[in-house]
């Protein structure tokens, strides 16, 4: 009777534990995928691949734009700001061009090098704005990225999923993926050994 009881109890966990593991490999599939067709395209499209070194020419504050009306956005969600523009030379070709925030900001607005996000207010922005100008014109040289293939002439600050980003995406899912796959490999040698075990 007690043997029985072990049995079924022994049974039910090795279920559970194999269910646990078939989840966890689930969700981690429907993980790879949904970066796969959000994030990834973001990161293959982008042409600014290449690192060098950026130093400022200029940054003014020109006089205030709106943000151009993006597809599907509503006219509340447009609102004037200072526009920044920032002038460097490119260390690879010595070449004068513009420095953008991120690939976005270009999409956005291509007259401006920073673009505030619709959810911060007039004030905020312009003291924003006017910090990171002057952070610009203290910080002479920093790293930027550019096109190398020359589709773009343009150069920006940092890359909205850079390498490293996208590796730390894909590891949260591998970790699930392989624990899934240790949990039934470990399930399916147990019930392996039970039944080498009952058959002796």
């Amino acid at each position: 009777m007690l043997a029985k009881k072990l049995v079924t109890a022994q049974k039910r966990g090795e279920t559970r534990a194999l269910c646990l593991g078939l989840g966890m490999v689930t969700c981690s599939m429907m993980m790879y995928f949904f970066i796969g067709i959000t994030i990834v395209p973001f990161y293959t499209k982008s042409v600014w691949t290449t690192e060098t070194v950026c130093k400022v020419l200029k940054a003014n504050i020109k006089d205030k734009v709106l943000c151009p009306n993006s597809e599907g956005s509503e006219d509340e969600d447009i609102f004037p700001y200072p526009c920044l523009q920032v002038w460097v030379n490119l260390t690879a070709s010595g070449q004068e061009v513009m420095l953008y925030h991120t690939e976005d900001t270009l999409e956005r607005n291509p007259k401006c090098s920073y673009v505030p996000g619709k959810s911060e207010n007039c004030k905020e922005v312009k003291v924003r704005i006017e910090t990171i100008a002057n952070n610009f014109k203290k910080y002479q040289t920093f790293p930027c990225y550019y096109d190398p293939g020359g589709t773009q002439t343009n150069v920006i600050l940092s890359r909205l999923y850079p390498p490293k980003g996208l590796l730390f995406l894909f590891l949260w899912p591998t970790l699930m993926f392989t624990g899934g796959c240790l949990i039934i490999v470990l399930v399916k040698i147990s019930q392996y050994v039970s039944a080498l075990s009952a058959w002796q």
